[in-house]
């Protein structure tokens, strides 16, 4: 009979599910994988930390849509991995995170880099379980993988200590489940659906707000139709930036805190009622709220709704656009177009502003004007990102990533590798913080080996900002600018020294032919622009995320 390793049947596993990529930082205790991917044709990515290769695993899934997948060693190379683990879970992103382990017969002796993985992560995964049998290996990765869709979904981690990996046994005593998990979509409840279109037809005020599920469930042409057939303001958040046109007379972006404030009816698809949306506090105290997620347990989570439907979006948006009566304009519609011009108006000095230090609002309009319309845009950073976030906005679905919900810095290098991983020809734009580049920025090295052109560009104020104004607020400039101000460091000439391009930019009227110059070099750069310390979000000035 033939014979085959652990590490080679994690392989053939990878290849059965669609995994064509794997994310990893090399151990002793995981290299019998590496074999494995080379046998099935998979290709290897190593990277300089494991933070980053979870962050790339979980880029890939929002990507692609097929899952993710990173591999750490055991100890360290887990713990590395468990911020990115997190993020991927506040998310609400599939993938899979697979840890060696000490030699299985030697549990409990205190092998190297012995820790109980599964209980560090189980909190912060949809299942984390350890493998103890070679010829179980792919039962229990497709099982943690179905997992990891089930409801709402999230990273799922799978132990595999290094003597299982290694262990050769008879490939016919192995079994790979055909079966690896169900493409069906839950539809909502037709009486719901129907009592919803009845609410959404007989408000005077409603409005939308459709967040990270809408991409996940790959449903924007659906919300799209839905909304032009509804003629509902609507307004996206997390990976739904993208999801609606720019051409849709419904879809808003800058009027969303009084359009929640005034409406009588409020329509929330696909995401929480988490600090985005002051725990749900941010819509009217007496609207009624329709609420639609993947998660039952979601429902009515934080804040009182009138109807909620669990479902796919994909599958539930059809549904409505199917029950809803059409309906265009009117007073409402009238009025939150109104305030969205005088937000554009108010804008239009900082973004037109010539001074310097540059300001961060002239940086963005810069870059929005620079890139092309498929581009992928990638934030990372705090308060410059905030202040960006309304001026660059992307023009096709899933073109948009940002940490999420629990405002992990660092994902800037990480899901820029994915993306170029994923999508090669396409442009891949990445505004820093220059707090979020010092912490994965030395990956830029990953980049460069792999021949990754990508364009970075460090807002660099020279401070977390973002802590830094409420520091400042509470206990004074004195006390206020402690442990939170950087030194104005040159990270271009980081780069360019470990063979990238880098620039440095302190001329608002220089960014856009630097930007042209570090698309020219055909090299991952990075431009380090020097912005303004002492502007700030109005977000962060008001301290809404912590209220």
């Amino acid at each position: 009979m033939a014979k085959v390793t652990g590490g080679q049947l994690v392989a053939k596993t990878l290849r059965q599910i669609g995994a064509t990529t794997v994310f990893t930082l090399c151990g002793g205790h995981i290299i019998d994988i590496y074999n494995g991917c080379v046998d099935e044709g998979i290709r290897v990515i190593d990277v300089r930390h494991e933070q980053t290769a979870a962050h790339a695993a979980e880029a890939w899934t929002r990507l692609t849509g097929a899952p993710g997948v990173a591999v750490v060693t055991a100890g360290p190379g887990v713990t590395d991995a468990i911020t990115g683990i997190a993020n991927a879970f506040r998310n609400q992103v599939p993938m899979l995170v697979i840890g060696g382990q000490a030699p299985h017969s030697q549990l409990l002796k205190g092998g190297l880099q012995e820790l109980d993985h599964v209980s560090i992560t189980k909190s912060i995964t949809k299942l984390s379980i350890s493998v103890s049998e070679t010829e179980r290996i792919p039962e229990l990765m497709i099982a943690a993988l179905r997992e990891a869709y089930n409801g709402r979904p999230g990273p799922s981690f799978v132990e595999i200590p290094i003597d299982v990996l290694d262990k050769a046994v008879d490939i016919d005593s192995v079994t790979f489940p055909s079966y690896i998990r169900s493409y069906g979509r839950q539809h909502g409840d037709p009486a719901l659906i129907e009592e919803a279109a009845i609410l959404l037809a007989n408000a005077k005020r409603p409005a939308i707000i459709a967040g990270t599920q809408v991409w996940f469930c790959r449903a924007d042409e659906e919300l799209s139709a839905f909304v032009e057939k509804a003629g509902i303001p609507t307004y996206l958040n997390g990976a739904a930036r993208g999801c609606l046109s720019g051409d849709c007379p419904s879809f808003m972006t800058r009027s969303r805190r009084h359009a929640l404030s005034k409406a009588d009816v409020v329509m929330v698809i696909g995401t929480p009622f988490d600090f985005r949306l002051a725990y749900g506090n941010r819509i009217a105290r007496d609207a009624k709220v329709i609420q639609v997620d993947l998660d039952y347990g979601e429902l009515g989570h934080n804040r009182e709704i009138s109807i909620g439907i669990q479902g796919d979006i994909k599958a539930v948006l059809k549904q409505f656009t199917e029950a809803v009566n059409a309906r265009k304009g009117g007073q409402w519609l009238d009025e939150l177009c109104k305030l969205e011009n005088g937000f554009f108006e108010k804008e239009k000095p900082f973004t037109d502003s010539d001074a310097v230090p540059i300001h961060p609002l002239r940086l963005a309009k810069e870059i929005r004007a620079f890139m092309p319309d498929d581009a992928i845009f990638i934030a990372d950073g705090g308060d410059v990102v905030t202040m960006s976030a309304s001026v660059v906005t992307p023009c096709i679905p899933g073109r948009w990533l940002d940490p999420g919900p629990l405002g992990t810095l660092g994902v800037g290098t990480p899901f820029a590798i994915a993306a170029k991983a994923a999508m090669p020809d396409t442009e891949v734009v990445v505004l820093f913080g220059d707090g979020a580049f010092g912490l994965t920025g030395f990956d830029y090295d990953t980049l460069i080996r792999f021949g990754m052109p990508v364009i970075g560009i460090v807002a660099n104020n020279s401070a977390w900002n973002q802590v830094r104004y409420g520091q400042m607020e509470r206990y004074g400039k004195t006390r206020g600018e402690v442990a939170n101000v950087l030194a104005p460091l040159r990270y271009d000439r980081v780069i360019e020294a470990i063979g990238g391009y880098g620039e440095q930019v302190t001329d608002p009227k220089e960014i856009r032919p630097a930007l042209e110059r570090a698309r020219k070099s055909g090299k991952p750069s990075l431009l380090n622009v020097m912005v303004d310390p002492n502007v700030f979000s109005s977000g962060t000035m008001t301290q809404s995320m912590f209220k």
